[in-house]
């Protein structure tokens, strides 16, 4: 399953950059949909819809999960801007999920 989500401006959140996402999940599972659904809210609240996300399924697409190295699911990695990041878990934890994308200084 794959699913984006383009915004078109940036803020001064962001900088003007572009962040391109893409979250690893392991089929439709409460889990793997909690995942999305707040990966999806963090960005629209902090990027303004200044970033691209792709949903990959890995029971679907089993390759990229060699190819990206993911052990865990659900994983988010932080393509653009560098340097890459990953976030592994439902995503519920806001404050993680912010620092992993680098918009949030680490304490």
């Amino acid at each position: 399953m794959s699913a984006q989500a383009t915004g078109t401006e940036a803020r001064d959140t962001t900088a003007g950059a572009k962040y391109i996402l893409r979250l690893y999940i392991t089929g439709m599972t409460p889990r793997s949909a909690h995942a999305i659904e707040n990966v999806r809210a963090i960005c629209e609240e902090h990027l303004h819809g200044a970033y691209e996300l792709e949903v990959v399924d890995l029971y679907q697409q089993p390759v990229l999960a060699k190819g990206e190295q993911i052990i865990a699911a659900p994983t988010l990695i932080k393509r653009l801007p560098l340097p890459l990041r990953r976030v592994i878990g439902d995503m519920s934890n806001t404050d993680r999920v912010l620092i992993g994308l680098d918009l949030r200084p680490r304490s």
